[in-house]
């Protein structure tokens, strides 16, 4: 889920989550294989964080997604809302890599310990 749709008012992040989760379950019947997606649910506001990601849990992921460029405070709060509620939190942003591929930076070791998953 690119992290630059959840803005735009006709990019309709309920129907995207319904539809990704049907895709998934879909996937994994005729499979057998455990498939998921990042849930993408950055918002201007954390009560719409949480929302989408009550939403996301709702449906069936077990994983959410926000961008980076949420800030620290908004890191932790869904760090937090993520491990109370059994759910993987996966960073994003472009760029993320400059310091997330090095596994000795300080900025991913103290993401890390809020809970976060440093991926490319």
């Amino acid at each position: 889920d690119d992290e630059n749709i959840n803005s735009q008012p006709f990019m309709r992040w309920r129907e995207r989550f319904l539809n990704r989760m049907e895709g998934i379950n879909r996937a994994s019947a005729a499979t057998g294989e455990v498939k998921g997606s990042y849930l993408n649910v950055t918002a201007a506001t954390m009560e719409e964080v949480y929302k989408r990601s009550e939403y996301a849990k709702e449906v069936g992921s077990v994983i959410i997604m926000i961008d980076l460029v949420m800030g620290y405070t908004a890191i932790q709060s869904i760090a937090l809302w993520a491990r109370e509620n059994d759910m993987l939190l996966r960073l994003h942003r472009a760029g993320n890599s400059t310091y997330a591929r090095q596994k000795t930076t300080v900025l991913t070791s103290v993401l890390s310990v809020n809970g976060c998953v440093c991926l490319v």
